[in-house]
């Protein structure tokens, strides 16, 4: 269990910062950067959290996601480059990517098929899932642009964000009482000509 007795250490005034593995990067180092976009998009699902009406059935479901969203930044902040450390780091693994699948396929059985593109909004909730997708879509380009630095990134660190996207759209169509509320996309509507 985590331990917080004092919030602010100034070891980060110089710019520069601790992983995991208590090795310093700097605080624009590509890793930093990664693990703090996964940061973002999980106070955004809080956000949508707490602008949630009507679905109950949704929120352990984004719980578990903020809670696991913590997990995966554990896994991105503690590098896995070989060494034997004095603890087992966290690390995201496939059968959370499957539990999730499932949790999409089980929400989304409840809405009808699109039959075309949505913007984002209808409901505050909704719009805040939409904001939360696509804050998750940056974590997971930040994470790839990571790994293809050849820098050590768990390969189910990037199929869970890339679900968690699925997933978030998935839910904000619940939010719009299961898609009723859904504004879609009316391509080319106020081109003139």
């Amino acid at each position: 269990m985590v331990r917080l007795t004092r919030i602010y250490t100034k070891t980060g005034d110089a710019g520069r910062t601790r992983l995991g593995d208590m090795s310093e990067a700097d605080k624009h180092d590509p890793r930093v950067e990664a693990y703090g976009t996964v940061d973002e998009a999980n106070a955004s699902i809080g956000l949508a959290i707490c602008a949630l009406t009507g679905d109950d059935a949704l929120r352990p479901t984004l719980l578990k996601v903020q809670n696991e969203l913590f997990d995966l930044g554990a896994d991105l902040c503690v590098p896995d480059r070989g060494q034997t450390l004095e603890w087992e780091p966290l690390r995201i693994l496939d059968s959370q990517v499957e539990a999730m699948e499932r949790d999409i396929d089980t929400l989304n059985a409840r809405l009808e098929p699109l039959d075309s593109f949505i913007l984002p909004g209808g409901s505050e909730a909704s719009a805040r899932l939409h904001a939360a997708r696509t804050i998750t879509r940056r974590a997971e380009r930040r994470v790839v642009a990571l790994a293809s630095t050849g820098e050590p990134v768990n390969p189910a660190v990037i199929r869970y964000l890339n679900r968690l996207s699925d997933l978030l759209f998935v839910t904000a169509r619940i939010a719009n009482k299961d898609g009723r509320d859904d504004v879609k996309w009316v391509p080319g509507q106020s081109r003139e000509g």
